[in-house]
């Protein structure tokens, strides 16, 4: 009764559509997650986004669970993630994701979930970093740690899209630190983050991490540009 009359004075509305959400709905309504664009790439052992990384950096397995396109339902699911506050988006596309990954023999072995961070003062601002209920999701689903100590950014960069790749990651190299490693040594870690576009971080990130002694590295995103 207080959920409904709650939904009576402030409805709740689809963070896809802006569509008011029935009862049995969360987060997004049935029609748009009906409509989200599933890559499967975990489930058809598809290796297009490890494929991205190839000669870049060696990861054990990579998977996206959305395809992402401009003006298409996951960049309003992104936006209002990362700008509007609605981190249960994250925590929805994280626990989707890892009930999915951990029914996969290549998933088993990981240990431990660490998110792409953000540099102190963009997170400052922000006040939350977009990937960390993602990454909580799927750790959570996975039964396994969630570290988002252990990578650092330490500085602040500006997007780098339309920069040449080899000036991307040179530059990259220098930005991301790792503040301890003991608690990393010879565990396969699950990197995360929301999209992958270029690769950039994710690879910087990727090689900081490798350089712990046995690490192997998977990649987890909820999205990949089409």
């Amino acid at each position: 009764m207080v959920i409904n009359l709650l939904n009576l004075f402030f409805p709740r509305v689809c963070l896809g559509c802006k569509a008011y959400l029935i009862d049995n709905e969360t987060y997004i309504c049935t029609s748009c997650r009906h409509e989200l664009p599933l890559t499967n790439f975990h489930l058809d052992s598809n290796d297009t986004l490890k494929d991205v990384f190839y000669g870049r950096v060696k990861l054990e397995n990579a998977t996206a669970l959305l395809h992402f396109s401009k003006k298409g339902i996951v960049q309003q699911l992104m936006h209002n993630l990362k700008y509007k506050g609605h981190q249960e988006i994250g925590l929805f596309l994280g626990e989707w994701l890892g009930e999915e990954l951990k029914n996969i023999e290549a998933y088993k072995t990981i240990e431990v979930v660490v998110p792409v961070p953000l540099h102190r003062t963009k997170l400052r601002r922000r006040g939350y970093n977009q990937v960390t209920k993602f990454g909580q999701g799927i750790a959570k689903a996975l039964g396994i740690e969630f570290n988002d100590k252990v990578l650092q950014k330490t500085l602040a960069t500006k997007t780098q899209v339309f920069k040449d790749r080899l000036l991307r990651t040179s530059g990259d190299l220098a930005t991301f630190s790792i503040s301890e490693n003991k608690s990393l040594i010879g565990k396969h870690i699950l990197l995360v983050d929301d999209i992958v576009t270029t690769g950039a971080t994710i690879e910087s990130c990727a090689n900081v991490l490798l350089k712990i002694e046995g690490v192997k590295i998977s990649l987890a995103t909820m999205a990949i540009t089409d």
